[in-house]
């Protein structure tokens, strides 16, 4: 029976009671005190089954059901399939969380769930062993309180997510992570690290045998440098015919002197503390030493080279670096913008923090290039870059200044219409 039907039941039975109470009101005088005494025993009844209800609703297994008489009946069957609905519900979820727990605690990865207050609600064993974490004495306790260190503490609370964070273990300094943080939900966030002590054990080789190569190279290119420039400057006739391969010679030791001065300073780069050598630079005194030598590179091809700077923003950074990232953007356009051309140099502040662009009228890039152009020896057009004199490196090194000052590089371009290569910096950049 439905709870409708239940409800016609019930008026029908008050009203089928109620016409017997009439006349036996009517017959002995007493019409209305037997009608109250009818309507009250009826609201004591379902009240004493409300009373029953709410018992055992609460605890089903200490109390008894109501009595499943008139409408209780069919209500007391739609709360019974209610709650077969929400055991089936539960035991589906409670499974489903089975199978979460067992996958993530399988992962290879530390997991580890904070709420929205930054507290531990749960965490794999991965996570126990990379992280010191124990069940019984960090559950619930705050991140920060766990994990010491300043620059995950400055990650974790700064909110930008978008690029994975290197630290030590807090266990173990020997074991190098890749901490990533996940928002998700009302607050809450999923960090997950990952244990990269073989691959930056293997980057730390790859950049001394870099750094060390380069070294060893320098002197004998010199060495060789030193004696083609003396030869090519020499007055012997003997040596009038090797004139043009010794040219090639030169126009070739230089260009590899350029390669390793620029791969000793990506070593020095990725080796040096962030913090090392920072000072306040003023940009617009740097800037002008760039573009005279970006003047001096034109020569015959006559750029229209213009700067527009602002004199009293200044910037907390290495010179040293800023000036090398710069320059390669500068020098850049130099090359790859045909003779004649226009090339606008801007350093402004904005409301997202200071920037520094670059603006060409050059060949252009194609979509598909943009995102490859700061690897290392990645080049567009390998034949013109070779032609140009460049290295494949210039924003390799970009790309590691501006990491280092906490800025990104964005590029626009489309071929055949020129480029533009925008440096951003934090407002925490800015010099007071």
């Amino acid at each position: 029976m439905s709870l409708d039907q239940a409800w016609r039941s019930e008026l029908v039975g008050v009203g089928f009671i109620a016409l017997l109470l009439i006349p036996l009101g009517l017959g002995t005088g007493y019409l209305i005190p037997i009608l109250w005494a009818g309507l009250t025993l009826y609201l004591g009844w379902h009240l004493y089954q409300l009373y029953r209800f709410t018992r055992w609703i609460s605890k089903p297994k200490s109390h008894p059901r109501p009595h499943p008489f008139g409408i209780w009946r069919p209500l007391m069957l739609r709360v019974d399939e209610l709650s077969g609905r929400g055991q089936k519900r539960k035991r589906k979820l409670s499974r489903m969380l089975s199978g979460f727990l067992e996958s993530t605690g399988a992962l290879p990865d530390a997991t580890v769930v904070l709420n929205d207050e930054g507290r531990l609600d749960w965490w794999n064993s991965v996570a126990a062993d990379f992280l010191g974490l124990d069940r019984k004495r960090h559950k619930g306790a705050l991140i920060d309180d766990l994990i010491s260190d300043p620059v995950f503490l400055s990650y974790l609370h700064a909110g930008h997510y978008s690029r994975p964070l290197q630290m030590p273990a807090p266990v173990n300094a020997n074991i190098s992570l890749e901490v990533r943080i996940v928002p998700y939900g009302k607050g809450k966030r999923l960090l997950q690290a990952r244990d990269i002590t073989r691959l930056h054990q293997l980057e730390i080789v790859r950049r001394d045998f870099v750094a060390n190569v380069s070294h060893e190279i320098r002197t004998p290119l010199t060495v060789v440098h030193g004696y083609v420039e003396s030869m090519l400057e020499s007055s012997e006739t003997f040596l009038g015919p090797w004139k043009r391969i010794l040219g090639q010679m030169q126009v070739q030791t230089l260009r590899m002197q350029r390669i390793v001065e620029d791969l000793l300073l990506l070593s020095r780069l990725e080796t040096r503390r962030s913090s090392e050598g920072e000072g306040v630079v003023g940009v617009n005194a740097l800037l002008r030493g760039i573009v005279d030598g970006a003047r001096q590179l034109s020569g015959d091809k006559q750029h229209r080279i213009t700067l527009d700077a602002d004199e009293r923003l200044r910037l907390v950074g290495n010179g040293h670096e800023l000036e090398s990232a710069f320059a390669n953007l500068v020098y850049n356009a130099v090359r790859y913008t045909p003779a004649g051309g226009d090339i606008r140099i801007r350093w402004w502040l904005s409301g997202g923090g200071p920037c520094f662009s670059v603006t060409d009228s050059g060949i252009g890039i194609a979509p598909e290039h943009i995102p490859r152009l700061t690897e290392r020896f990645y080049r567009v057009d390998v034949g013109r870059s070779r032609e140009s004199g460049g290295t494949g490196l210039g924003l390799a090194i970009v790309k590691h200044v501006l990491s280092r000052h906490d800025g990104t590089l964005r590029v626009e371009s489309e071929p055949g219409k020129g480029s533009v290569f925008t440096c951003r910096f934090p407002h925490a950049r800015v010099a007071s």
